[in-house]
């Protein structure tokens, strides 16, 4: 049998009733297609596209269960064009290389192929390379899907020729439009079954998919098992769900997104939003100890001296994740976030630090001035070292009228506190300080 069959025809499209569910309800068409009206919605680019049999190389990114395979499908479908899957545990190089050869064959012949490449992020460079010269020549129209970041995980020449759209979770309302659709249809969907549902045990159901239409399917279908005929109720919803689905990669993008919202939380003093994704973090199973690492970021670049305290608090917390482990220790994380949240916030130590990195990059390394160098030997006080030096706590106010930059950064600041918290004393004994160090300067 070739793999460049036409698409059958549409009683030949019949998935088998032993099928899960989500399969079976794979919409066919783009009107039956639910969600991602920003591409698909009348008069947007991609669906005109379709209709006018013009769609080129894609990669479809977005979450688990928002219908990238089924575009993928419908647009074959919708074009006419042969259809083939293939993912990354079908072979390597060798087995691609000979799919393109007979695409190419296929093509001599008038015949159009969509190459439909399942998690395209777990094809390595040399593999996606493969692909390069076919794309370019028109050979087949690739369309990949992926779940993470294309900027990390597509190489930059097969992206370049390829446009990529963004597909967005489903709302809870498309959900409950989809299972509905699920639980009245007698020949692809649960019809036959003769179950109802509460409207609640539906909008339950969506809630704990987030956005995911084959986890929302699977559910319902354990849950109509279970009502053997009659009506899906909230409790038959909760022996379904095992639990909420939490989209989450401890090595992809959203990964980084948790930790930034959490981050950025905390610098904008939101308790309540720091606690929140601080706790989506530890229900996805991230790391305890990275979460405690990254909070003692925080304290030091957005919190700093306006309240040293914060960062004790946050190495405790630390400390705590070593010495009980999670999820006993997960408490003192949300103890240092909530902490960490409330106190001042100041950035001027970051600030002026990286301050202090520019300007020694920037510029040679001078050499320590003679007054402020040892002199343990003989020869070293010959040569001026610690000449001129004046010992602070002799001196009247414990400050001395002494240069201690190098001479090409005489008078330079860095570190300019802010009114915050404990900043805002020292910066007033920054100006005490000053004030010392000009009148000793006039005597």
């Amino acid at each position: 049998m070739s793999l460049f069959s036409q698409i059958p025809d549409e009683s030949a499209l019949k998935t088998p009733r032993s099928a899960p569910l989500a399969e079976r309800m794979r919409p066919r068409t783009l009107d039956d297609y639910v969600g991602q009206e920003h591409l698909l919605g009348v008069g947007k680019p991609l669906r005109m596209e379709i209709e006018r049999d013009d769609a080129g190389s894609m990669i479809l990114w977005g979450p688990p269960g928002v219908g990238k395979t089924t575009l993928a499908k419908i647009i074959a479908e919708a074009t006419r064009a042969s259809f083939i899957e293939f993912s990354a545990v079908m072979g390597g190089i060798k087995e691609i290389k000979q799919v393109m050869v007979d695409a190419e064959k296929a093509a001599g012949f008038g015949s159009r192929t969509i190459l439909f490449i399942d998690e395209i992020h777990r094809f390595n460079k040399a593999q996606q390379d493969a692909f390069l010269p076919y794309v370019e020549r028109g050979t087949i129209r690739l369309i990949g899907a992926t779940t993470e970041n294309p900027s990390f995980e597509v190489i930059a020449a097969l992206l370049s020729r390829c446009r990529v759209y963004r597909l967005n979770p489903l709302s809870e309302e498309q959900l409950v439009q989809l299972l509905k659709r699920a639980l009245v249809d007698q020949e692809r969907g649960l019809g036959k079954l003769k179950v109802s549902a509460d409207d609640e045990a539906l909008e339950m159901i969506a809630s704990y998919a987030s956005g995911d239409a084959r986890y929302a399917y699977n559910a319902l279908e354990t849950a109509a098992k279970a009502a053997a005929g009659g009506r899906i109720n909230r409790e038959m919803v909760q022996n379904a769900l095992q639990q909420r689905v939490l989209l989450y990669d401890k090595q992809g993008e959203e990964h980084y997104n948790l930790i930034s919202a959490l981050h950025k939380s905390i610098r904008n003093s939101d308790a309540d939003a720091s606690l929140y994704w601080l706790g989506r973090m530890v229900k996805a199973g991230e790391d305890s100890m990275y979460i405690a690492r990254r909070l003692v970021r925080m304290a030091v670049e957005d919190i700093g001296l306006a309240a040293p305290e914060a960062l004790r608090m946050a190495l405790a917390a630390r400390d705590a994740i070593d010495f009980l482990g999670s999820p006993e220790g997960d408490l003192a994380l949300a103890q240092a976030a909530v902490y960490l949240a409330l106190s001042p916030k100041s950035n001027a130590l970051y600030t002026a630090y990286g301050a202090v990195t520019e300007e020694i990059e920037a510029h040679r390394a001078e050499p320590v001035p003679l007054h402020l160098r040892n002199a343990p030997t003989p020869l070293m006080e010959q040569f001026g070292y610690g000449e001129g030096y004046q010992y602070a706590h002799d001196l009247e106010g414990r400050v001395a009228d002494m240069e201690c930059m190098p001479d090409n950064l005489r008078g330079r600041e860095f570190y300019h506190p802010t009114a915050e918290g404990r900043e805002k004393q020292l910066a007033q004994r920054m100006d005490e300080i000053r004030r010392i160090r000009a009148a000793k300067h006039k005597s």
